[in-house]
């Protein structure tokens, strides 16, 4: 790191596992803010916070637009109470949806399953040698 206060778009990449393009869209959409030296990016404690906060949402399925609105809640001046209650209520939705998503799937997997047992039995019958009589 370049100190303990910031760090470059590299170390950003090395120790959160993104790529500079990532970086550089989350800021396109004024997720971080990184202090700008010329050319060079340098990301500050609060640019990582934010970062983990983001990788994290998305993550769980939130959408960028969630994402963001739960950032700017951070300073309402309520011991951010509003954006815990929020993002409570975004998880909750999230949940609901994934839990959907998951008993579509074991629906699917099940259906799979059976034809699959039923083209075992199949392949299993023209394995059969024919009797004489056939």
């Amino acid at each position: 790191m370049t100190d303990d206060t910031t760090m470059t778009i590299r170390e950003m990449c090395d120790a959160y596992d993104v790529t500079p393009r990532t970086l550089r869209f989350y800021e396109s959409k004024e997720l971080i803010f990184p202090v700008r030296q010329g050319q060079k990016r340098l990301f500050t404690r609060r640019d990582r916070a934010r970062l983990k906060l983001i990788l994290r949402g998305k993550r769980f399925g939130f959408s960028l637009e969630e994402i963001r609105q739960l950032l700017d809640l951070y300073h309402m001046g309520d011991a951010q109470a509003t954006q815990l209650a929020k993002t409570y209520e975004i998880a909750e939705g999230r949940l609901d949806q994934m839990k959907a998503q998951r008993a579509e799937l074991d629906t699917t997997i099940a259906e799979l399953e059976e034809q699959m047992r039923w083209g075992e039995k199949m392949l299993a019958s023209l394995d059969q040698p024919k009797k004489a009589a056939e």
